[in-house]
């Protein structure tokens, strides 16, 4: 028979165990909690890059920013790319930066350079044609709207004229990733999923009736990075 002193130790143990194991699966994340974590990771990149002066300094004019932590080349002869993206956008009227709505990328042709097999992207959406697209539904990049590599490197100062400008890196690799032709879609399901509910993109980017705040880094981190001169 069990001690007094034994019993509560057991019971000591029993409670431990139990509460050891609760912080294991509140932590565990869902595959949108990941992406919105990965974005903040690959968007930091880009902010401290010193080649990506022009898409630091321009951020500040955009109405939106797409961020795909991972597109990756998939295919052996004939492939393609494809990945998952996030997409923020500032409300003209406050200044404040809404969302994530969650996207996918999909293209039936390379576009990559030689040897590149993943690429993390950042786009500036810099036109209300393009911003329509995004909220609209699905369109194509090149098509429905237009798409123009992001100047890369310290010294970039060209002019950009298209509706959205996107970068690219892999492995120190810059530009290496042509996104003409590519399918832009909501993932409507994963929207569903991130905030427990059915939604719309415009719910999530223009009204605002849904937030999660585990996303709130990446807010805080877009709009740091737009409001610095």
């Amino acid at each position: 028979m069990k001690t007094l002193f034994e019993h509560r130790a057991s019971l000591l143990l029993a409670l431990f165990l139990t509460t050891a194991v609760l912080p294991i699966v509140a932590v565990a994340q869902t595959d949108q909690e990941k992406l919105v974590a990965a974005a903040e990771k690959t968007f930091d990149n880009f902010v401290r890059d010193p080649d990506m002066k022009w898409f630091q300094e321009n951020i500040s004019r955009a109405k939106a920013v797409m961020i795909a932590p991972s597109i990756a080349k998939v295919g052996f002869i004939l492939g393609g790319s494809g990945g998952r993206a996030v997409l923020l956008m500032r409300d003209a009227k406050t200044g404040n930066w809404t969302g994530p709505a969650f996207y996918s990328l999909a293209t039936g042709s390379v576009g990559f350079q030689a040897g590149i097999e993943v690429s993390e992207m950042v786009s500036l959406v810099m036109t209300d044609k393009g911003m329509d697209s995004l909220l609209s539904g699905s369109f194509k990049l090149g098509g429905d709207a237009s798409v123009a590599a992001g100047p890369v490197g310290a010294g970039a100062k060209q002019s950009v004229q298209s509706d959205l400008v996107a970068f690219s890196r892999s492995k120190g690799i810059y530009g290496g990733l042509n996104l003409d032709g590519t399918v832009v879609s909501r993932s409507e399901e994963w929207n569903r999923t991130y905030y427990k509910q059915t939604v719309s993109t415009r719910d999530i980017l223009v009204t605002q009736s849904v937030k999660n705040p585990q996303a709130d880094t990446l807010r805080k981190e877009v709009a740091t990075a737009a409001h610095k001169k």
